[in-house]
């Protein structure tokens, strides 16, 4: 014979683990540290300031 189960707790759980690799790729996705933001940002602008630097003016 089998064991019983709880229904609402195998529901739960299956939620929760669905949630979980949610979370993680959301991690994934959007996580990036404030460190490593503020370094993008900064080459993001040496860079626009190059290719500013590169214009032919008229």
């Amino acid at each position: 014979m089998g064991d019983v189960v709880n229904l609402r707790r195998a529901r739960k759980s299956k939620a929760r683990a669905a949630d979980e690799m949610k979370a993680d790729a959301n991690r994934l996705r959007f996580g990036a540290t404030a460190t490593e933001r503020r370094i993008e940002r900064a080459r993001a602008e040496l860079e626009a300031h190059r290719l500013d630097g590169h214009k032919r003016s008229e």
